[in-house]
């Protein structure tokens, strides 16, 4: 089965010491390249039966692979963050009504909700979804085609990149709209795509990204039937994909605890109420919820406190100290259950030591994200059928967040993973999504397209006599 073109293709840089982005709501990073790099291929599970459409979209897919490429290639040297993706959007959206796609732009400030309505019979509607932001990462992999761009971000200049791989998943649907659009008369049902985005969140609490797409009525007219959506991940070498039936990523909450004391100098703490001081109390105290209230063996969750800041000379304590953490489950009832908690518990011992606690929950976080169990079972030998033998990865679930978790809670969605780590290297010693040497072999940018195109025609039941 045909998997990678014969052709050189990009490797990764040498192995070294990752940086983090500055935010990590995405998937790409919910699990560590270990896990990943180590999942057995899945068991016992036969590849669906191919049927000649199959090979006409592998074969429109293969001829549209440099061009896809190109795409990749030009929107990465021109990343946009998030609620900036001006000149990616602009670019889709050229692209889809060259192809006869009815197009609606601007949903949810740059985002596009393109329909493609089949001739081959009456089917189900189908999303395919691709996010198009970057992130505010200065680029250090030397690449003819590396970012230099910069903007302003929480009020600084940042380098900016798709240290994520969001270029890729453009790229590739913009692919998958064109041979979509070839092979119509084929083509059962309707398609909707989607270009979404602002995935990696806002900051100071904008809810944007796919919740603010359904609430502009992304998914109204028409609804879809099931929505898919692909990531690439440095954690699987190019020509594998991943999947799992299930629970896929956790919820992704940030909280804010500010802490009012009492300023004073350092040499006469008595005289005053020391934030610092209560606030480490609450950071120690905060790690029993998970330690001491919850069942961490039913189902893990992770509380972080990331940040702490609280005043600016040695000698004075000041008035008060903040901190900024992160809250991950997979489970609502347990994100409700400490969210409650960090609450009580930093108010609580704010108020014992004399001092005041509040706690701000910002309202843009992100549920858990499933995998529909039905719908991803049904799809599997496709994924199994694209892959090819011993290329198919059975995923553990990761703790970090991805967006698309509204998309597959308002219709069943499927979830899946590339890999894009050159062959020949060890996935778990390359940089990792979100660091600034992330890297693609672009290789692994054909399986992702196929798998689309060969999930849509299964779901539709296209090319059946």
């Amino acid at each position: 089965m045909f998997l990678r073109p014969p052709r050189s293709r990009l490797v990764a840089d040498a192995p070294g010491t990752s940086r983090r982005g500055f935010l990590a709501a995405c998937a790409c990073c919910a699990l560590p390249a270990a896990a990943l790099a180590q999942m057995p291929p899945a068991a016992a599970l036969a590849p669906a039966p191919a049927r000649p459409l199959h090979a006409a979209l592998d074969q429109s897919a293969r001829a549209i692979e440099a061009r896809m490429i190109a795409w990749r290639r030009d929107i990465h040297q021109n990343p946009e963050l998030g609620n900036q993706e001006n000149r990616t959007s602009a670019l889709a959206a050229a692209h889809l009504r060259g192809l006869g796609y009815t197009v609606r732009d601007k949903v949810a400030v740059t985002g596009i909700v393109a329909t493609l309505k089949g001739e081959g019979g009456p089917g189900p509607t189908i999303a395919l979804r691709a996010d198009m932001d970057a992130l505010p990462v200065a680029e250090e992999v030397d690449l003819p085609f590396a970012s230099r761009a910069k903007t302003m971000w929480g009020g600084q200049e940042v380098g900016v990149m798709h240290a994520c791989g969001h270029d890729c998943h453009t790229a590739i649907l913009m692919a998958a709209a064109e041979v979509l659009a070839k092979h119509r008369a084929d083509l059962r049902g309707t398609v909707v795509l989607l270009f979404q985005p602002a995935e990696e969140n806002l900051p100071n609490g904008e809810i944007g990204g796919a919740r603010r797409m359904l609430a502009e009525g992304a998914f109204d007219d028409p609804k879809p039937d099931a929505v898919f959506g692909l990531h690439v991940v440095s954690g699987l070498t190019a020509g594998t994909l991943g999947y799992r039936p299930g629970p896929a990523a956790a919820s992704a909450d940030e909280f804010t605890i500010t802490v009012h004391g009492r300023q004073t100098h350092g040499a006469r703490p008595w005289g005053g109420v020391d934030p610092i001081v209560i606030g480490a109390q609450i950071i120690s105290a905060l790690q029993t919820i998970q330690s001491r209230q919850v069942d961490s063996g039913a189902s893990p969750s992770v509380l972080t406190v990331g940040q702490f800041h609280g005043g600016n000379r040695s000698n004075i304590i000041p008035d008060r100290a903040t901190m900024n953490g992160t809250l991950r489950t997979y489970d609502e009832e347990r994100r409700q259950f400490i969210m409650r908690r960090v609450k009580e518990v930093s108010e609580s011992i704010a108020q014992g030591m004399d001092g005041r606690a509040e706690v701000a929950w910002m309202p843009n976080g992100y549920p858990s994200m499933a995998n529909d169990v039905a719908l991803t079972q049904r799809m599997a030998p496709t994924l199994a059928r694209v892959a090819g033998e011993g290329a198919l990865r059975n995923m553990p679930p990761g703790l970090a967040a991805e967006d698309f978790a509204y998309f597959s809670s308002a219709v069943p969605g499927v979830f899946f993973n590339v890999g894009v780590t050159a062959p020949g290297l060890d996935p778990r010693q390359v940089p990792t999504n979100h660091s600034p040497r992330f890297r693609v072999d672009e290789a692994g940018l054909l399986p992702g397209l196929r798998a689309m195109l060969h999930m849509v025609a299964d779901f539709t039941g296209s090319g059946v006599a």
